[in-house]
């Protein structure tokens, strides 16, 4: 009865907790991102073996070429951004951060042993300027599993159970989950993964965002407010 969090509306416990450590938040997402992809181009740019072309699906030929999809693809950089927003000690922030580091390592490990990349498109991307410029930086290396995809269903499911820590509205999770389903798409549909690339993304995703939940968040009983997170 007397728990100040039972009567903080949960849009202002986000808000408090946004407002918490926005250096170290702002400063360590964007050194994060630049080592990852320091680490990703080296390895596009310098495949220690024969690249492997993977192959088409019957979920490639279903799902068409979108170019308006691009912007649902770069906002991921924006969505990764989120839980570790949301989180209010610097020691929360730097379990997330391993927890992150440790499953993009996974995946930069594969592209190491295992080089791959998708199949040239019969698209003119001169005719999409935008498509085209994302070609030119990512030349569709480094495809299995879709890192794209990894880090997108890792931030999800770690919004997903923040988000109910917060006590936030239904429609918020329904908000969350479209995003993250959005960006699994355009992956496909920028063509910049196949299938096979998004399904093993989708697995390595969701394990390692449940292990990491297991092991830094109590699931089983929710006795920790959101300003404890």
């Amino acid at each position: 009865m007397n728990d100040p969090h039972a009567q903080t509306p949960w849009y202002r416990q986000l808000a408090a907790v946004l407002a918490q450590h926005m250096l170290l938040k702002s400063l360590g997402t964007m050194l994060f991102i630049a080592v990852f992809f320091g680490a990703y181009f080296f390895l596009l740019k310098n495949p220690a073996s024969a690249v492997t072309v993977m192959p088409l699906t019957w979920p490639d030929r279903l799902i068409g070429f979108e170019p308006r999809a691009m912007a649902l693809y770069v906002s991921l950089w924006v969505y990764v951004s989120l839980p570790p927003a949301l989180l209010a000690t610097p020691q929360a922030l730097f379990a997330y951060a391993r927890a992150m580091a440790g499953t993009c390592m996974i995946g930069l490990v594969i592209f190491y042993l295992w080089p791959t990349t998708v199949p040239v498109a019969d698209i003119d991307w001169a005719l999409y300027p935008g498509v085209d410029f994302l070609k030119t930086l990512d030349a569709g290396g480094n495809a299995f599993p879709s890192l794209h995809v990894v880090t997108a269903v890792f931030s999800g499911v770690w919004l997903q159970v923040l988000l109910r820590r917060f006590d936030a509205p239904r429609w918020t999770r329904w908000l969350n989950a479209l995003w993250c389903v959005g960006i699994v798409y355009s992956t496909l549909a920028t063509r910049q993964h196949v299938a096979v690339d998004v399904a093993a993304g989708l697995l390595l995703g969701a394990l390692a965002a449940a292990w990491s939940l297991r092991h830094l968040l109590p699931l089983k009983s929710r006795p920790i407010k959101p300003a404890a997170l």
